[in-house]
């Protein structure tokens, strides 16, 4: 088996963990659909749509054949969670028996799943070849070496350090951590709060309605993932409190964006339409809003976000109502 990592996804993500593996003395593989794309990789040594501005390694070399993916020994996946299924079926993928680490954040609309339970409903991957890298780490700051810290989560431990070892380096730290259902869990709602973030943002109503948010939003986030199995301590890491900060704040945030053009009184499709990156938070409102009802949990926030972005409620509305609920305490019970 080739000793290449390979990587699925040329997105800003994607490449920036390409740059990062190539500083690092490692031959890696960058896979795009796109022929386009790959060919100004490999001889301009960009890519101008996801990372304008950046001059890559010329130690990345970028293919459209899944067959040279399927024979590295690691692989990285950062397509985006909703069509992870689609572009490994589709394209002929074969991870079967390799070691995956997943970059992306979602959870897959209708199914529920999360990205490792993607993987192995289509049998191409079990928990000890799994680890989920998370943490608060926007491509465009990676790829211009922005000191970044991230975690890596896998029930393998030797694979969380195997991965940990790749990666790690003078600008990108990265701890380990056996939780991969919190890792998953944080990465993907706090695009979902993030939205939020934006959205507060847009209407100018203030630092304090927005640290509000960012803290009953990271509560109904561990009460989500504690119900599916996760550990609550997660939460206050780097993967948890640390992601959700950086995305509710960042102007590199994709999902701000959104709930900034919202409060602005455009429609979410118009929205989508004009943006070039994807925002998974989106579709991850309408999963976590199910899950929430599945698990039986109270997400409060993530049920306004849900009537929001699919039932065109009044944002403004959406925070009054949840100023008036029922008086409680502050601690989860």
């Amino acid at each position: 088996m080739d000793n290449r990592i390979g990587i699925i996804g040329s997105g800003g993500w994607g490449t920036a963990l390409a740059s990062i593996l190539a500083e690092n003395g490692h031959s890696l593989l960058l896979w795009t659909k796109d022929i386009s794309t790959a060919s100004e990789i490999n001889t301009q040594h960009t890519n101008s749509v996801f990372l304008p501005g950046i001059i890559l390694s010329d130690q990345i070399v970028a293919t459209t054949q899944a067959s040279l993916i399927n024979a590295c020994s690691t692989v990285i996946i950062t397509v985006p969670t909703q069509f992870i299924r689609q572009v490994l079926t589709e394209y002929g993928f074969d991870l079967s028996g390799k070691y995956i680490v997943n970059g992306s954040k979602g959870i897959e609309r209708q199914s529920l799943l999360t990205v490792s339970s993607i993987l192995n409903d289509i049998k191409q991957c079990d928990a000890m070849h799994y680890a989920v890298l998370s943490g608060p780490s926007h491509a465009e700051e990676t790829a211009r070496k922005v000191p970044t810290t991230v975690m890596v989560a896998s029930a393998n431990p030797e694979l969380a350090q195997h991965v940990q070892s790749l990666f790690n380096n003078q600008y990108f730290r990265v701890y380990t951590s056996g939780d991969t259902i919190g890792a998953e869990i944080g990465g993907s709602l706090k695009n979902v709060i993030a939205i939020a973030a934006g959205i507060i943002d847009g209407l100018g109503t203030g630092d304090n309605t927005k640290a509000a948010l960012i803290t009953r939003g990271l509560e109904e986030i561990a009460r989500l993932g504690m119900a599916m199995g996760a550990n609550p301590r997660t939460f206050a890491g780097l993967s948890g409190l640390g992601d959700l900060y950086v995305t509710c704040s960042s102007r590199h945030s994709r999902n701000r964006f959104v709930g900034e053009q919202i409060a602005k009184g455009k429609h979410l499709s118009e929205i989508l339409e004009e943006m070039t990156m994807i925002a998974e938070g989106v579709t991850t409102a309408e999963s976590a809003w199910e899950l929430s009802r599945k698990y039986h949990v109270d997400m409060p926030i993530v049920e306004q976000m849900y009537f929001i972005l699919f039932h065109q409620k009044d944002p403004a509305q959406a925070i009054t109502d949840l100023m008036i609920r029922a008086r409680k305490a502050e601690t989860h019970q």
